[in-house]
């Protein structure tokens, strides 16, 4: 009997080790045979070319880049551009979908409404005609002389504008640094501490920190707050969203919101009816029930959905491209177009793909696995 088990064992791994050699001489080969066409046709391969300049703007971009810069720095741009607006995609639309979502399971028949209406309007349109129509509605807003103000808030064809705070990298980091350090404070104290005196903790560290950065604004004698201003045909201070990019993050945002509902509303539904009355019973609000108790038991059964959709919404941030946003798609689809390095460029942008995507996954399923009933051993 052993030496059966032996013997189909050393079989299994045989066949397993044929099957991997095949794929590696196929893989060779192909890799041989398209090596031995690219310098049949005289075109240059490496990535030496990184290192050249681009000689092209690029008009959005989260660092600085001008038409001297490289090819490998216009490539990091158009990544970071496309983790910025993929991120707070995810974001918002996990927040909206579950507004609707609780919208969709509640008793009141006008909440319902709204949120079935929702879902059905926006799921069944395609994204790409989505982002079109917010890009054609940003585009064809009133010139800035002509804006419209919401307040501190102005609309025109040249974008959103925002007020923003005047933080410099210095300020930055001690913001990053008394974030993480309210973080560790209320972690640490999480066992020892009641939740009054951990939030008290964390909102002296806060306003310490606020203090901090007032003084330190007072002494240079610079606003806190740079508020967007009309100087001739354009505006200046504040921070301005490009149409290309607000108009992808709404259609992003309100097309995978529809989808995230959906997958909230089946974890809502799975929870026992039981744990939500016996909530009610002990005297919790509807609000405190949903806090509580429904939402947590929902987070274990939507996560493997949830992650599934978030990468889907960070793939589908190519869609960008079709209105002119320069995200990494685009960035190295004009690469390509100007240097000829097809087979590199492609190359970086699917492992930038793969990186984004498998980073998303690592975490979902990190929290899965801290989440999950662990069976007693």
């Amino acid at each position: 009997m052993t030496q059966l088990l032996a013997s189909q064992r050393f079989r299994r791994l045989a066949i397993q080790s044929g099957f991997i050699v095949c794929v590696g001489l196929v893989v060779l080969s192909a890799i041989l045979v398209g090596h031995r066409n690219i310098a049949a046709q005289g075109i240059a391969t490496g990535f030496s070319f990184l290192e050249r300049t681009t000689g092209w703007p690029v008009n959005f971009a989260v660092i600085p880049v001008t038409a001297d810069s490289t090819y490998a720095w216009v490539l990091w741009a158009g990544l970071l551009n496309t983790m910025l607006v993929g991120f707070l995609t995810l974001l918002l639309a996990t927040l909206l979908g579950l507004v609707l979502a609780l919208f969709r399971v509640s008793s009141n028949t006008l909440m319902k409404l709204v949120g079935t209406t929702y879902v059905e309007v926006f799921r069944n349109v395609p994204v790409i005609l989505q982002v079109f129509f917010w890009y054609a509605l940003l585009t064809h807003l009133p010139s800035p002389r002509e804006a419209i103000r919401l307040g501190a808030v102005i609309l025109s064809n040249r974008g959103l504008m925002f007020p923003s705070a005047t933080l410099s990298g210095a300020d930055l980091l001690i913001l990053l640094a008394a974030v993480l350090m309210t973080g560790f404070a209320l972690w640490t104290s999480a066992k020892r501490t009641g939740a009054m005196l951990r939030w008290s903790l964390a909102g002296l560290l806060l306003a310490a920190l606020f203090a901090a950065l007032l003084l330190s604004f007072r002494e240079t004698g610079e606003p806190l707050w740079s508020v967007p201003e009309l100087k001739g045909l354009r505006f200046v201070g504040g921070i301005t969203l490009k149409p290309e990019f607000a108009a992808l993050l709404i259609g992003l945002v309100l097309f995978g919101a529809a989808y995230i509902c959906e997958i909230i509303r089946g974890g809502l539904l799975s929870v026992d009816i039981g744990k939500l009355e016996a909530g009610t019973a002990l005297g919790l609000t509807g609000f405190q029930v949903n806090r509580l108790i429904r939402i947590p038991l929902a987070v274990r059964a939507i996560l493997p959905s949830l992650a599934n959709q978030y990468v889907w919404l960070m793939k589908a941030t190519t869609v960008g491209i079709a209105i002119g946003y320069p995200d990494y798609f685009a960035i190295v689809s004009t690469s390509i177009n100007q240097t000829g390095q097809t087979l590199e460029l492609l190359a970086l942008l699917m492992a930038g793909f793969i990186l984004i995507n498998y980073s998303i996954g690592f975490a979902m399923n990190r929290i899965n696995d801290h989440i999950k009933i662990k069976g007693r051993s």
